[in-house]
């Protein structure tokens, strides 16, 4: 069968169009169901709580990212009014509803390959209405079509507005230890 050249210019676009579509659609990695947890270890209380709500996706052709956490998500407050306090005197999730972190990987990644990898994040992390600057450090871990990531990293409560009333500030740490773990699929 013998095409012309304007039918072989067809194919051939046709044919770029759809390899191009199929490199992108296996760039992105996502998540729904990550796991934040976070501790506040003062001298007078201990208060912890995890969310496994924390999305996000990844795009490995430029390793940039965006996460987000709902702050109503968080469980597993000792008291009741722990959980209470936390969303309505110091997160305001009504009015703050969301954690975030978008940004790009700075070292190089081999994501088509298995392997291991000690990592930063920079970009700029939200909370409280309050954007600032970070650096994460992470271990990012490929096998097959999952990427894994893990972080521990610390949150200054001031940075972010969040003011601890002198009543309870033996109850409530002034920085706050934050860990992360996800595994993200191909989207």
């Amino acid at each position: 069968m013998k095409l012309n050249r304007k039918t072989s210019v067809i194919v051939l676009l046709l044919l770029s169009i759809t390899f191009s579509s199929y490199n992108i659609a296996t760039t992105l990695y996502q998540t729904k169901t990550g796991k934040v947890s976070f501790s506040s270890e003062a001298p007078l209380e201990i208060i912890k709580a995890t969310s496994n709500k924390l999305a996000g996706i990844l795009r490995t052709d430029n390793k940039s990212f965006s996460f987000l956490v709902p702050m109503s998500s968080f469980e597993g407050f000792k008291q009741p009014l722990q959980k209470e306090h936390f969303n309505e005197n110091y997160i305001e999730s009504d009015k703050y509803p969301n954690a975030k972190f978008d940004g790009k990987i700075i070292e190089d990644v081999d994501f088509s390959k298995d392997g291991s990898y000690k990592v930063r994040a920079k970009g700029k992390f939200t909370m409280h209405g309050v954007e600032e600057p970070k650096t994460i450090k992470c271990s990012l871990t490929i096998k097959g079509k999952e990427i894994k990531i893990k972080s521990q990293f610390k949150v200054m409560l001031e940075d972010y507005g969040i003011r601890i009333p002198s009543v309870v500030n033996q109850k409530i740490a002034e920085e706050i230890t934050v860990d992360l773990s996800c595994s993200l699929l191909p989207r």
